[in-house]
C-alpha cells in the first residue's frame, strides 16, 4: 500500500526541522498496514499462549501450548508476504496442537485465524483467497475430529470463519474502488490538460488578428504618408523626411509582426517572448500619427492607476485601431483622445472631426470587423464600449475597461 501524503514542515532551526521531519515519517510508517502482520503476529501468539496457559480448561500441555502459539504467531507475520502460505502455518497450529495434547482452540486463537484469513481475502483475489479460507476450515474440522467434538459443531466452522472472509473482500473492493477513483481523477487531470491545451490553440488564433490590429495601423500610416509625398512632391526639402518617417514605420511594423508571429509559434506553457504594449506608449501612438498628417491632442484625466497587464494592453489596442480607422475613414482631421483612469477601471475615448472621406455606416448592432475586436476586447474585462457617428459629421469611440474586482 502507498503511504500517505506526507507534509515536511520546515523551521528556522535546522535540527529542529529535522526532528519534525523524522517524527511525520515515523507517524507515516506506522500508518502503513504492511505493519499490521508484525504487530499482531506476536501480539496474538503470545496471547494464545497466556490464554492456554492460565485457563484450566485446557489442561497441562506446555508443548502443545508453546508449539501452537509459535505455528500461530509466525504464520501470521509470514502471510505479509507469503498470504496463503502463512495462512496454512497459521491454521495448522490447531491440529497440531491437538495431536500434542491441547483440547482445543482458544479465543485468542481464533481470533488470529480469522484475521489472517480476512487478511488474505484483503490482499488476494477472490480465487486465490478462498483458498484460505478452506484452509482454515479444513484445519477446524480435523481439530474437531482430533479432539473427539460432536459432528454437529463441524457447522458452525463457515459461521465463524465466513465473517473475516467478507471483511477481507470489502476491504480488496474498497481499495479497487480507491484505485479507480484515482485513476478517472488522473484522466480527468488530463482531460484538463487537453481542454487547456485546446485553449491554448484557440488563443492564438486570437492572437493571430493581433497582426491586424497591430500591422493594419501602421500600413495605415505610411499609405497616408504616401498621399502626402504625393502632393508634396514639388516640396523637395520635406521629401526626404516623409521617407524616412515611412522607413522608420516600415521598420517597427516588422519587428512588431515578427513578435507576433513569435507568438503563435510559442509552445502552449512558455510565454511570448516580445512584450505587449500598454498605454504607456500612447504617447509615442499618437506622435506617430500626428507626424503623418493627422492633427491629434491628447488628454488625460484622472491619477495614474497601476492596471493588469492584459488590460492595459487591450485598452492599448483598441486606441490603435480607433486610430486606424479614423486614417482610413476620415482621413486628416482634428481628432482628441482622451484617456480617463478611475478607481473602477480606464475609459479610452476618441473623437474626430467630420473627414473628406465619409465614414462607411455600421451595420446595426456589432459594426464592422475593427469594430468587433474593440467590443471583444473591452467585453473580456467587463466593460462597455460605444461607437458611433456624431451630429457634426465626426464620430466617437468610447471603451471602458472594468477594473478586476470593481
Amino acid at each position: 500500500m502507498d503511504l500517505e501524503p506526507v507534509g515536511v514542515h520546515r523551521t528556522a532551526d535546522g535540527s529542529g526541522g529535522s526532528a519534525t521531519y523524522s517524527a511525520t515519517m515515523t507517524l507515516a510508517r506506522l500508518r502503513d498496514p504492511g505493519l499490521i502482520p508484525f504487530v499482531l503476529g506476536p501480539l496474538i501468539g503470545v496471547l494464545a499462549v497466556v490464554e492456554t496457559t492460565l485457563d484450566p480448561f485446557f489442561g497441562d500441555a506446555a508443548v502443545a501450548t508453546w508449539v501452537s502459539g509459535v505455528l500461530l504467531g509466525g504464520g501470521i507475520v509470514l502471510a505479509r508476504w507469503f498470504p496463503l502460505t502463512g495462512t496454512l502455518l497459521a491454521a495448522g497450529c490447531y491440529p497440531v496442537g491437538a495431536l500434542l495434547g491441547a483440547k482445543g482452540p482458544g479465543g485468542a486463537a481464533m481470533i488470529g485465524l480469522i484475521g489472517v484469513v480476512g487478511w488474505v481475502g484483503w490482499r488476494e483475489p477472490p480465487r486465490r483467497s478462498s483458498l484460505a479460507l478452506g484452509t482454515g476450515a479444513v484445519a477446524l474440522a480435523l481439530t474437531s475430529v482430533v479432539t473427539g467434538k460432536p459432528s454437529w459443531e463441524l457447522l458452525f466452522v463457515p459461521a465463524i470463519l465466513l465473517p473475516g472472509w467478507f471483511l477481507g473482500l470489502l476491504a480488496r473492493a474498497n481499495a479497487a474502488r480507491a484505485a479507480q477513483l484515482a485513476d478517472l481523477a488522473a484522466a480527468l487531470e488530463a482531460e484538463r490538460e487537453a481542454n487547456a491545451q485546446a485553449a491554448v490553440v484557440q488563443e492564438r488564433a486570437r492572437i493571430a488578428r493581433e497582426v491586424h490590429d497591430a500591422v493594419a495601423h501602421s500600413v495605415s500610416v505610411m499609405t497616408l504618408q504616401l498621399g502626402g509625398l504625393r502632393r508634396q512632391l514639388a516640396d523637395r526639402p520635406e521629401q526626404q523626411e516623409i521617407v524616412l518617417g515611412l522607413e522608420r514605420l516600415g521598420r517597427q511594423s516588422v519587428e512588431e509582426m515578427r513578435g507576433l508571429v513569435g507568438i503563435l509559434r510559442e509552445s502552449g506553457t512558455a510565454e511570448a517572448a516580445a512584450p505587449q504594449p500598454t498605454l504607456e506608449r500612447a504617447d509615442a501612438l499618437l506622435a506617430e500619427v500626428a507626424r503623418a498628417g493627422l492633427p491629434v491632442r491628447l488628454r488625460v484625466e484622472g491619477e495614474t492607476v497601476p492596471l493588469p497587464r492584459t488590460l492595459d494592453t487591450s485598452a492599448y489596442r483598441v486606441l490603435q485601431e480607433a486610430m486606424t480607422n479614423v486614417l482610413r475613414h476620415a482621413g486628416s482631421v482634428p481628432t482628441v483622445v482622451t484617456i480617463s483612469y478611475a478607481r473602477d477601471g480606464v475609459t479610452v475615448g476618441v473623437v474626430n472631426e467630420r473627414g473628406e472621406v465619409r465614414p462607411a455606416p455600421a451595420p446595426r448592432g456589432r459594426g464592422g470587423h475593427g469594430l468587433v475586436g474593440m467590443r471583444e476586447r473591452v467585453a473580456l474585462f467587463g466593460g462597455s464600449f460605444d461607437a458611433g457617428p456624431l451630429p457634426d459629421g465626426g464620430y466617437a469611440v468610447r471603451a471602458h475597461f472594468a477594473m478586476p474586482g470593481r
